[in-house]
């Protein structure tokens, strides 16, 4: 276990909680509540705003921009490229998360219109999603990894290689890839696989630490641990997953230095 992960995982928890930073999210109907309620309860401020006749003003005002397809339309698609375009012009962390990769022609299209706009800081997604982003072999049971987060590890090097950005593969041990650089974060919890919405959860956390932390492959690990370890904390207060998704908001909250120094396993 590497003391520096540990330590940055705190300074940038910290920095998080005293700043707040604004952070923009273009996301999908599923997970908006959700999403918006783990990241005040890490200590960020959400804004869950897609019209395109915003979307400009939006990322302006925000530290950071989060583009999550999950639910797509011809509308929210040409608002994400807007955004993505706008967020790398004036040099805001862009967050793509790209929702179920590979299992519609629509979705495939609209990643590279995203890419195309601009090349997203970090990229998060499951093992599935990162194969698939990269036009890889991966293959996709709707938005779930139908692959393990090893297998993808060499894809998500190659896409950091083409986007110059942090890839996130999230799975039993997540990856944070960025060139010759690379992390593992070991926390988290099974259960966590059956709440809907906690990649995408994970996704907007990585927008709340890019937005404190200029490092975006410090800020993609420590996110990757407090999220971790979040799972693990919720986990010894219930075994069912209705409960988990509010005990999750909780750990979020309650999540301290002591936690981490306990909890996190990476390197």
């Amino acid at each position: 276990m590497s003391q520096s992960i540990i330590q940055n995982t705190i300074d940038d928890l910290d920095a998080l909680r005293s700043k707040s930073p604004l952070v923009h999210n273009i996301t999908n109907y599923v997970v908006m509540n959700n999403t918006a309620n783990a990241l005040l309860a890490i200590g960020a401020s959400p804004i869950m705003a897609h019209a395109i006749e915003e979307v400009e003003e939006m990322v302006t005002i925000c530290s950071a921009t989060v583009i999550n397809i999950g639910t797509l339309s011809e509308l929210w698609i040409q608002s994400m490229e807007k955004a993505a375009t706008k967020a790398v012009s004036i040099g805001k962390p862009l967050i793509l998360d790209p929702v179920g990769a590979g299992a519609s022609n629509l979705r495939n299209m609209a990643i590279r219109r995203i890419l195309g706009a601009g090349s997203p800081t970090i990229i998060r997604g499951n093992a599935s999603e990162i194969l698939s982003t990269l036009n890889s072999s991966g293959k996709t049971k709707g938005v779930d990894a139908t692959d393990s987060s090893d297998s993808a590890v060499d894809s998500g090097k190659s896409l950091s290689k083409v986007t110059g950005g942090v890839v996130v593969i999230s799975g039993a041990t997540d990856y944070i890839l960025s060139g010759t650089d690379k992390a593992q974060v070991r926390n988290g919890d099974p259960l966590m696989t059956k709440v809907t919405g906690l990649g995408c959860t994970a996704s907007a956390i990585c927008g709340a630490f890019a937005a404190v932390q200029a490092n975006q492959f410090r800020a993609a690990t420590s996110a990757m641990a407090v999220m971790g370890i979040a799972g693990e904390m919720a986990k010894t207060k219930t075994s069912a997953p209705g409960s988990f998704q509010v005990a999750f908001i909780d750990a979020l909250y309650e999540i301290s230095a002591d936690t981490i120094k306990q909890r996190l396993n990476g390197e």
